[in-house]
């Protein structure tokens, strides 16, 4: 026995050692393993939160068109033959979900494991572009022509919870909703039942598009501190949101991102289906402001985060920023479509590759000129007959006191004077109108957001 007790039992035979073996080298492969799997995740998780590119929303149409004429989803064949008026903004809504479904990860907002799950940045950019994809999708129900069908059922399916992921998922909705809209599309090429030939279509969907962006306004300016702020950008306070949680301001940022985006496309498919209407009204600077400011909406964010700053700090506040672009796209959108309310165009219903713009009201311009030169011609004449019987008027009667002469020339100055300015009247009485009948039609427009934008927003909160 030793002296302070008994000493560990040495193995007297061989297999004794081999019968209790050591288990820690196992750890070193597993502890591997998982670093192997974060460092891939992460990755994958970078390269899914890039923003998809943009495209061209005529080549866009021209492919839809062509995998339509083919029967064949991986077809890269074009189809440029004219197609119905709203050709252009159904394939660009298809385009739209397509992005949704098959950019890098596919659609990651209703992902439940990583490394979607880790995600937030790009599902709620996503949410942004669906959010506008049900905007459009309501005003096609509203303002077409055609039977409720294949447009009810694609808004049906896009009103759907974004973060299903039982069946039927949200993709699968998404899905269904694209092939009820590749249905529209095949009657447009074959010039069924295309949309109206009227500004009160696209002013509708755009005074839809400025409520939605004023709300998106509201919701960046909440996680702003400062009041005086608010007050600089226009904004009224008392009607601002709860403050927004420090977790949150990212999602609501690129959800506008994911906004702009989409409505870049949905613009550009509207320039395309309505330039003449636009031409018409003489809608085109207001359309190439707004799409500058969505584009500075979209400029790359050098930061690896959202920041929330306040002032002049060294932080910058990126929210803020944002909301600046909105609330003046929302402004130029409510100005644009009161422009296009109530303008009307003869009914040229087809699609062309060529320029809208050379439709009737603007050829008729030349005329308009011609007749101006006209009346200017007219009143050069009259005026030198007047000058002719004053003069004669002076030598007949040169006895005649300087006052009666005096007031006898000033009369036909109040005369031309009051002629311009009750033609100054009538112009003004003229571009009235359009005003007038946009806020009627305004007053009666339901609310911009769906119920199921309201469900979205709610959960995100």
């Amino acid at each position: 026995m030793s002296l302070f007790g008994s000493r560990k039992a040495r193995p007297t035979r061989p297999t004794d050692i081999l019968e209790r073996p050591e288990y820690g080298w196992v750890w070193k492969p597993l502890l591997g393993l998982v670093v192997v799997y974060l460092v891939v995740t992460l990755a994958l998780g970078a390269w899914w939160s890039l923003t998809p590119d943009g495209f061209d929303v005529q080549q866009a149409s021209a492919e839809q068109r062509g995998r339509l004429a083919s029967d064949s989803p991986k077809a890269v064949s074009l189809d440029a033959s004219p197609a119905g008026r709203g050709a252009v903004i159904i394939a660009t809504q298809m385009t739209l979900l397509d992005t949704l479904l098959d950019k890098p990860g596919g659609y990651l907002r209703n992902d439940m494991l990583p490394p979607g799950l880790w995600l937030d940045n790009m599902p709620a950019w996503e949410l942004g572009v669906l959010k506008q994809a049900r905007g459009e999708a309501h005003s096609l129900v509203e303002k077409s022509a055609r039977e409720a069908g294949a447009l009810s059922e694609a808004q049906e399916r896009l009103d759907g919870d974004s973060r299903d992921w039982l069946y039927p998922s949200t993709e699968h909705r998404i899905a269904k909703a694209r092939d009820a809209y590749a249905v529209v599309l095949g009657d447009l090429n074959q010039q069924r039942d295309a949309l109206p030939a009227a500004g009160d279509v696209p002013a509708y969907w755009l005074s839809r598009v400025a409520r939605r962006l004023d709300e998106l306004t509201y919701r960046l300016s909440a996680s702003v501190a400062d009041p005086e702020a608010m007050r600089e950008l226009e904004v009224d306070v008392e009607q601002l949101p709860g403050r927004t949680p420090w977790y949150r301001v990212d999602d609501i940022f690129f959800e506008a991102r994911g906004q702009a985006w989409a409505l870049e496309h949905l613009l550009a498919a509207m320039v395309a289906d309505y330039g003449d209407v636009l031409a018409a009204a003489d809608a085109e600077p207001l359309v190439e402001r707004l799409q500058a400011e969505l584009k500075q909406a979209q400029r790359t964010l050098w930061s690896p985060v959202v920041l929330n700053g306040t002032g002049f700090g060294i932080f910058a506040n990126h929210s803020l920023m944002m909301a600046a672009y909105t609330q003046r796209a929302a402004k130029l959108v409510e100005a644009l479509s009161g422009r296009l309310a109530g303008v009307s165009v003869p009914d040229a219903s087809l699609n062309q590759s060529g320029d809208a713009s050379a439709q009737a009201p603007v050829i008729d311009q030349p005329a308009t000129q011609a007749g101006a030169e006209t009346g200017d011609e007219a009143q050069d004449s009259s005026s030198g007959r007047d000058d002719n019987s004053a003069s004669a008027a002076d030598d007949a009667s040169r006895a005649d006191d300087a006052a009666s002469s005096d007031a006898e020339a000033k009369a036909p100055d109040a005369t031309s004077g009051a002629a311009g300015s009750s033609g100054a009247a009538a112009a003004d009485e003229s571009t009235a109108v359009p005003s007038s009948s946009s806020d009627d039609d305004s007053a009666v427009e339901p609310s911009a957001g769906s119920a199921a934008d309201k469900v979205d927003t709610n959960a995100d909160s």
